[in-house]
């Protein structure tokens, strides 16, 4: 049976009130005797203090919500990025106090999810990977302080961690051009809107127009980005589009599956197709060849991210509303040269 106030007041032969003083750390009309005499039978009694108790007094819950988008089935910790910075997150975090609530939200009814978060009082809320639009609807709903990550949505209520996506796409895709390739494949998810996916987009787009290349549509891949994914893609590719010399994928998951949909059609990499990813996660060392990618500061973004949280959610305010990342290219061994 836990351990109460009211049972360490009973040994020490004082209030309730005089004991929760001394538990809460306010000495101030208690001897310094009776704080010793408390704080040792807390001890000897090995006294846990409960967080509800102390959420209700402090009207905070110490609760900050890290949400992700439902991946139609998909377990929302399959993506090797979003572990890296959770992980981040979560630490950071407990350094600070405070205790992550991990929730998928269906793209189908945010609303009511986001209803339910709010009856949890949160202090703070993480929103990892939405589209611009799902964000504008769950702000509305979340009155609470806001971080997002990836987004280009455009609301001074809402504090945005992003890369410089655009230029990623452009380093992938000049990469691939200067080293000869003009037939070179978009693998990753539907693009719907202004964001992450679009954005790298463009970047492709632009690189292959700065060097009087058309884009086509046609060599296009939008899926999901997992590893099973990727290897349809990559298979698709060599079936379908054996003109085609290389691939920059949005995401190294999607590159690694690509890899290996290509080795299963009796291809190889890079002799027979090119691949560039995006993240430099782990996993781009661990493919062979290495993998070709543009690398982003994960732990850095993650970072900046709590850092700004936990300014919205004291009293010190928020600086700037929205931090752009900057991006690079790591060389690696996925990468034919087709001038040679």
């Amino acid at each position: 049976m836990a351990v109460t106030l009211k049972d360490i007041a009973r040994e020490a032969g004082t209030t309730v009130m005089t004991v929760s003083n001394v538990i809460n750390g306010r000495y101030g009309k208690v001897s310094q005797a009776t704080v010793d005499k408390v704080r040792a039978i807390a001890e000897k009694l090995e006294y846990v203090p409960s967080a509800t108790a102390r959420s209700l007094v402090a009207r905070s819950s110490r609760l900050v919500g890290v949400l992700l988008p439902d991946s139609e089935g998909h377990d929302v910790l399959v993506s090797p990025h979003n572990v890296a910075v959770i992980g981040v997150i979560e630490r950071m975090l407990q350094e600070h106090g405070y205790y992550v609530l991990l929730r998928s939200i269906p793209s189908s009814d945010p609303g009511s999810v986001t209803a339910a978060l709010r009856s949890w009082n949160l202090d703070g809320a993480v929103f990892i990977g939405f589209l611009d639009s799902q964000i504008r609807s769950m702000r509305a709903t979340l009155d609470t302080a806001l971080v997002v990550l990836d987004s280009y949505e455009k609301n001074s209520e809402v504090m945005n961690v992003r890369l410089d996506d655009r230029k990623g796409g452009y380093l992938a895709t000049r990469h691939l051009i200067d080293k000869g390739h003009t037939r070179i494949a978009f693998v990753g998810p539907r693009i719907t809107e202004r964001g992450v996916v679009k954005e790298r987009y463009n970047g492709y787009r632009k690189a292959l127009r700065e060097a009087g290349i058309e884009p086509d549509d046609a060599l296009i891949v939008a899926t999901d980005v997992t590893h099973a994914r990727g290897i349809e893609a990559g298979r698709l590719l060599i079936a379908q589009h054996p003109d085609v010399t290389a691939v920059f994928a949005t995401a190294d998951l999607l590159a690694a599956g690509i890899m290996e949909g290509v080795r299963a059609e009796g291809k190889d990499v890079p002799s027979d197709l090119s691949v560039v990813g995006f993240d430099n996660l782990d996993l781009a060392t661990y493919v062979s060849p290495q993998l070709t990618t543009v690398t982003q500061d994960l732990t850095a973004k993650a970072t900046r991210a709590v850092e700004l949280l936990l300014m919205s959610m004291s009293s010190e305010g928020v600086q700037t509303a929205e931090t752009v990342m900057d991006v690079q290219l790591v060389e690696r061994g996925s990468v034919r040269d087709l001038r040679v």
